[in-house]
């Protein structure tokens, strides 16, 4: 009998709702993350890094070959922002949308980096000209209009 394999790697990036710092504990940010792990684990998708800053998150993650991609980011951001309520971050709520991009194996340590140096990135840079930026790279169409909530 044949198997089924595959390997889909992905470089996801979501705000919260109206890019508020709703995340600038870093200890709620860092326990955020292992929740968010934990919620790719039991998908069966492997969490291969995940950081941000107050405004957003990035995640770098293979898609399990039984979820289709929106479903799995339904579940992060409606799980997430469940955990982030019950944990004290009061009127949290993510964006209604999110941008995912996929990533080369023989890019995903310069991802990796990337992720990893989100704090020190945005002390440069805000979120808006880091998604347009991105947007660019991965060339990927946008309307500005459509962009932010």
């Amino acid at each position: 009998m044949s198997q089924s394999l595959s390997k889909i790697v992905l470089h996801v990036v979501f705000s919260t709702k109206n890019r508020r710092p709703l995340l600038a504990d870093p200890d709620i940010r860092c326990s955020l993350y292992k929740y968010l792990g934990g919620i790719l684990r039991e998908l069966k998708c492997s969490s291969i890094e995940i950081g941000g800053a107050s405004d957003h998150v990035h995640i770098v993650c293979s898609l399990a070959k039984t979820h289709a991609l929106s479903d799995v980011i339904q579940n992060l951001k409606t799980s997430s922002s469940k955990w982030l309520k019950e944990n004290g971050v009061r009127g949290f709520a993510w964006q209604n949308g999110y941008r995912a991009f996929s990533v080369s194996e023989s890019n995903l340590e310069e991802v990796r980096r990337y992720v990893v140096s989100q704090e020190e990135h945005h002390r440069k840079m805000t979120f808006q000209d880091e998604l347009r930026r991105l947007l660019q790279r991965y060339k990927v169409e946008f309307d500005e209009r459509y962009l932010w909530d």
